[in-house]
């Protein structure tokens, strides 16, 4: 960033208030130097306007009062300094130039140029008088570094308003944003009106959709997410959580798998704006199915989107016990072990097809083993096997009973 100085050196040894570049000036000087300002100033500024593009603003007359304030106020505290080198730096001025600049969009480098071409005419106008003021050459070699010293004040007092602004309007883009986050949460949701005006204001371009993202709470155990500045953060909220815009769009999956390394979380599907707040809910739920050994992602982000069949089935609970206690009736006098062995091969049997090679496969045992478990099923079962209606609900039984075993997703 530009705000580092005149030459790149922010805070140089160089003190200010080293009176000695000032002492040695003759005081009476400042007295002679006080009627020919008004004429410095006007040239100073005619250069800056000339030849900084950024600052030639004829029409504006604001901003051309603006630059005359600061340039008698820079000639003014120089001259007062000669008079009397104890006099103390008064930086609020630069301050808010530097402030303005940063609210301008710009950085420090045209501020810097035409600190650069106003030294440039303060000290042509000295050397041009030296006679007449009765300076000698240390006398200008002294005023000479003096004006090195000042540049640097007057530098570092604009970098200080400017990062203080620069500052100032992250906090408050922040600030806007949380408020965004709860406007696209809320329920019931926000009227688009107010989404719109709000996103503007937070820099932050309405996507066609977004996706909620729900993190467990490290409390502080990892690094925070590194997320494109796009992305909504609320890792501070009691429930953490993120929401992306445009989740499918072109390298979004990398960026965030990348970004959330070392976190758990889960991501909702990608929905209109407007429900954003159930894409979340949706994202929270599949975290507690992880949680509690439901869903079995290995990888850091779990995506609902890969998982909705489960998410449908565990959506009413009581709802799928009751059903079970219907399908699974047939092996309720077995042994808990058996009936575990045999609801794995149904469910694998329902999903992965009819044949025992590929079931066998899936569970990683000897077709011989899958094939006797198939006899015993269609024992126990007889005609409901034959049934897609039956079939359908044992699949959402078996899939809610347990969870499922790795390797038979």
């Amino acid at each position: 960033m530009a705000a580092a100085g005149l030459n790149g050196r922010r805070g140089r040894s160089r003190d200010f208030s080293d009176q000695r570049l000032w002492s040695s000036t003759p005081t009476d000087t400042a007295r002679r130097l006080r009627p020919g300002l008004a004429a410095v100033a006007d040239q100073v500024i005619d250069e800056i306007t000339l030849r900084i593009p950024e600052y030639a603003r004829p029409a504006d007359s604001v901003y051309i009062k603006v630059i005359k304030l600061a340039v008698d106020e820079a000639l003014r505290q120089f001259v007062d300094r000669i008079e009397n080198p104890s006099r103390p730096w008064e930086p609020d001025v630069f301050r808010t130039i530097g402030r303005g600049e940063a609210n301008e969009g710009r950085n420090l480098e045209p501020l810097q140029t035409a600190l650069r071409l106003g030294a440039r005419v303060a000290w042509r106008r000295l050397t041009e008088q030296s006679e007449t003021l009765g300076l000698t050459p240390q006398h200008l070699y002294d005023l000479g570094e003096a004006i090195f010293v000042y540049l640097d004040q007057l530098a570092d007092a604009a970098a200080e308003g400017f990062d203080e602004a620069r500052a100032h309007a992250a906090g408050e883009i922040e600030r806007r944003r949380h408020r965004l986050m709860d406007l696209l949460l809320s329920q019931p949701p926000a009227s688009p009106d107010a989404i719109a005006d709000l996103a503007k204001t937070a820099g932050w371009r309405l996507p066609k959709t977004v996706a909620g993202v729900a993190l467990e709470d490290h409390s502080g155990g990892y690094r925070p997410p590194s997320l494109p500045p796009d992305v909504l953060s609320g890792i501070d909220r009691p429930h953490p959580c993120l929401i992306v815009p445009d989740p499918n769009g072109p390298g979004q999956a990398q960026t965030l798998e990348a970004g959330l390394r070392g976190w758990k979380a889960a991501i909702g599907p990608a929905v209109p704006l407007s429900a954003a707040a159930t894409s979340l809910r949706w994202a929270r739920e599949a975290l507690e199915l992880r949680k509690r050994g439901v869903l079995t992602e290995e990888r850091g982000l779990l995506r609902c989107s890969d998982h909705m069949a489960t998410l449908i089935v565990f959506k009413d609970e009581e709802l799928v016990n009751a059903l079970a206690e219907v399908r699974l009736a047939p092996l309720a006098h077995l042994r808990p072990s058996q009936q575990d062995r045999l609801a794995e091969t149904l469910l694998a049997w329902l999903r992965h097809g009819r044949g025992a090679g590929e079931v066998a496969a899936r569970l990683h045992v000897h077709p011989q083993t899958v094939r006797y478990r198939l006899r015993q099923l269609e024992e126990l079962y007889g005609d409901q096997l034959a049934d897609p209606d039956i079939r359908f609900e044992l699949e959402i039984v078996l899939r809610a009973r347990r969870p499922v075993t790795p390797g038979t997703s």
